[in-house]
């Protein structure tokens, strides 16, 4: 390794803490341990701040309570919806943010280390809950589980950022929306003027 490389191993390396800290953390969470159950304050005070920072403040908070309404909300997404092109432009800014403080390829090696430490116990959780609900859709249940690696990318962008002193972590969206998972839900979509969260 010639200095420059070093240079650059160096600077990457607390992003990189960042990110494996984060990792080690996604085994320990409920995930889907309270789908269609009544929402909880703090649960509640997270779909209201995803909601208002997206850009959906008016959106009501639908609570799914069976996993028929579920899957159809699902199934039925459209991404090239208003709420989807709103996650899409966060992503990308939090993605360019991300891309300032590491490189394209130690970024790709966090995100898939990120994905490697939510999926199993997140499709594990879910297989909890598909016993619970009878539920047989293994597409639906694929999307849950799809969603919650999703949701954990984001949140990991969003604590890269946060690195960065006048970056409000508390306030993003995404680190909203990584608190539902947090709290066993599944934030399905913003449709209309609805949050629909199991």
């Amino acid at each position: 390794m010639d200095d420059i490389e070093l240079d650059d191993l160096e600077r990457e390396l607390p992003s990189l803490k960042v990110l494996t800290r984060f990792a080690k953390s996604l085994d320990r969470l409920p995930w889907f341990a309270n789908l269609g159950e009544p929402l909880t304050p703090g649960a509640c005070a997270a779909a209201e701040q995803y909601a208002d920072q997206l850009g959906f403040p008016h959106a009501d908070v639908a609570i799914l309570v069976d996993w028929e309404d579920a899957a159809a909300a699902a199934e039925s997404l459209d991404w090239q919806s208003e709420w989807w092109e709103a996650e899409e432009l966060l992503r990308s800014d939090l993605t360019g943010r991300a891309l300032e403080m590491l490189s394209e390829e130690a970024l790709q090696i966090g995100m898939t280390l990120i994905s490697d430490k939510v999926l199993e116990p997140a499709r594990e959780g879910m297989e909890q809950a598909a016993v619970i609900f009878d539920a047989d859709d293994e597409a639906s249940r694929n999307l849950a589980v799809g969603a919650a690696v999703q949701a954990a990318h984001g949140a990991a962008l969003v604590l890269l950022a946060g690195q960065d002193p006048e970056f409000e972590i508390e306030t993003h969206a995404f680190a909203a929306k990584f608190q539902l998972f947090e709290f066993g839900r599944w934030p399905v979509a913003i449709t209309g003027s609805s949050f629909n969260l199991f």
